[in-house]
């Protein structure tokens, strides 16, 4: 993690949980993270299987120009970010995963900023499941709140390993997103239809999963 505030916000979630993959959504306290909360969020996870925002910090709107209750997180993002954002979302809920991920958003005047996200998995009893998360700014521009994110692209990801010393992850690499188009050809390239994969190291990644 390259911000202190997701830093802080994973050692918060670390001490409830104890010994347990998550703590339960009873449990978290605003009070003890008041510093965070205008750039944090709930998630919920509707009839859909998808996760939706139950909550979402004042910041964290205004990063985004609108109200973000009840808005499917994914929608942030657009066509093959859309589907990993939403796959990511689904393992925290399911999978009890703790996910990074850093993205590039930019405005109508194509100006960029980097961002970091984080995002924690509940216990939600008798409820459907939930998430609690941070996004945040790496840097922060004039113009980050006054004009609206309109595209946000991956740049990277990474999912922790909870029960590692918290003090590690800043030294822990991210998996780096591919380019749509690589920038060298080899032989296997070939066999791949125009808009079909796109190349990792020695794999070949095919999209895939469900559009929403």
């Amino acid at each position: 993690m390259r911000h202190d505030g997701s830093v802080t916000l994973f050692q918060y979630w670390n001490r409830l949980r104890g010994n347990r993959p998550a703590p339960r959504r009873t449990e978290v306290e605003p009070a003890e993270i008041k510093s965070l909360l205008a750039d944090t969020f709930i998630l919920e996870k509707d009839a859909r299987s998808e996760a939706v925002f139950r909550l979402a910090g004042t910041r964290l709107c205004a990063t985004f120009g609108k109200e973000l209750k009840g808005l499917s997180f994914a929608s942030l993002w657009a066509g093959r970010d859309q589907t990993v954002v939403g796959k990511l979302a689904r393992s925290v809920f399911d999978m009890k995963s703790v996910v990074v991920l850093t993205f590039d958003g930019k405005n109508k005047a194509d100006d960029r900023a980097s961002f970091e996200l984080l995002l924690l998995p509940l216990e939600g009893g008798m409820e459907s499941p939930r998430a609690m998360g941070s996004l945040l700014a790496c840097e922060k521009p004039f113009w980050l709140g006054a004009e609206a994110l309109v595209d946000c692209e991956v740049t990277s990801l990474r999912l922790i390993d909870a029960d590692r010393e918290p003090v590690l992850l800043k030294n822990r690499p991210a998996v780096e997103v591919p380019p749509l188009v690589p920038e060298r050809r080899s032989i296997t390239d070939s066999l791949i239809e125009p808009g079909q994969g796109r190349r990792f190291r020695h794999l070949v990644v095919f999209d895939g999963g469900r559009n929403v």
